[in-house]
């Protein structure tokens, strides 16, 4: 396996564990929200909408854990890839649309990481491409 693939394997598996602490923060307490996320809105943020956003947290961090240990599984990469692209764009719409957050030091890092994340991900398609016995037989 490529250096870069593993490299990418141990980005992945450092997003889902950051992303597992905001979860337990979520659930825990849903003021972090307010406080560090929906900062310009906070009358919006209530148990559920955390615990939901937990979920979400939930699914993607544990998506981004079963790439990193099967990264050749294209459908998982590419699904994982989605968690990333799905987290950006819930953000920038909440930043440029809706107007529920700040471009704070928290939410720039978030979007500076989903974005990071996508460029190495779309860069470790050509890696796997580039592997031997990665491409699968077409079947007949």
């Amino acid at each position: 396996m490529s250096r870069f693939l593993n490299g990418l394997r141990s980005w992945l598996v450092m997003t889902s564990v950051i992303a597992m602490g905001f979860l337990l923060k979520g659930f825990r307490d849903h003021t972090f929200l307010y406080e560090k996320v929906y900062t310009c809105k906070p009358d919006l943020v209530n148990g559920l909408q955390a615990r939901t956003f937990g979920v979400w947290t939930l699914l993607s961090s544990v998506v981004r854990c079963l790439c990193a240990i099967d990264i050749h599984n294209k459908t998982l990469y590419y699904i994982t890839l989605w968690t990333f692209f799905i987290g950006l764009g819930h953000f920038l719409f909440e930043l440029f649309v809706f107007g529920t957050v700040a471009p704070t030091v928290f939410i720039l890092a978030i979007l500076t990481v989903a974005s990071t994340s996508i460029l190495g991900m779309l860069v470790g398609l050509r890696h796997l491409e580039a592997e031997p016995g990665s491409r699968q037989k077409k079947r007949n």
